[in-house]
């Protein structure tokens, strides 16, 4: 099981074991301050006078590669700035439904619809929701009342 704490922690705590090991104190007792397991202290020294001092630095997690390589997220940029009716969607608005497929259709690579928000947010990016209108709404009578009706309407300022 991986210890608690960051690596930088836990090199710092295995550089300490090898200065402690360097001023003559026992593993058993190295271990005692460290709050540590007494083998791990001889593991980290046979590293240390192996193969020195990169031993026991500290080494970043990988993780799992990216699905996209950067070739493919700067295409994928090149593709969404064409907007997304050249990629064949009804309006020009990105959403991360419409992301997937695209990303789908392009490269071959599936994203869940909830996971393309953090790719787009790592590319400097950010989905759009479309604003929900009304298919009834007529912009030129909502546009009259509020110039004619609604200032018959308002209370006038009693000064």
């Amino acid at each position: 099981m991986r210890p608690l704490g960051s690596p930088e922690a836990l090199e710092k705590r295995r550089l300490r074991a090898i200065k402690l090991i360097k001023q003559r104190f026992m593993p058993v007792d190295i271990a005692r301050m460290l709050g540590v397991d007494r083998r791990s202290v001889r593991r980290w020294k046979a590293a240390y006078l192996a193969k020195g001092q990169g031993a026991v630095q500290a080494k970043p997690a990988p993780g799992r590669p990216p699905r996209l390589g950067k070739r493919d997220k700067s295409r994928l940029e090149r593709l969404l700035l064409k907007g997304a009716s050249a990629a064949g969607f009804a309006t020009d608005l990105w959403t991360c439904p419409r992301v997937a497929k695209l990303i789908h259709h392009s490269f071959g690579v599936r994203y869940h619809v909830d996971h393309v928000c953090r790719l787009l947010h790592g590319m400097g990016w950010s989905p759009q929701r479309p604003a929900r209108v009304a298919v009834e709404r007529d912009e030129s009578l909502i546009q009259h009342w509020l110039k004619v009706e609604w200032p018959s309407i308002k209370k006038k300022h009693a000064g």
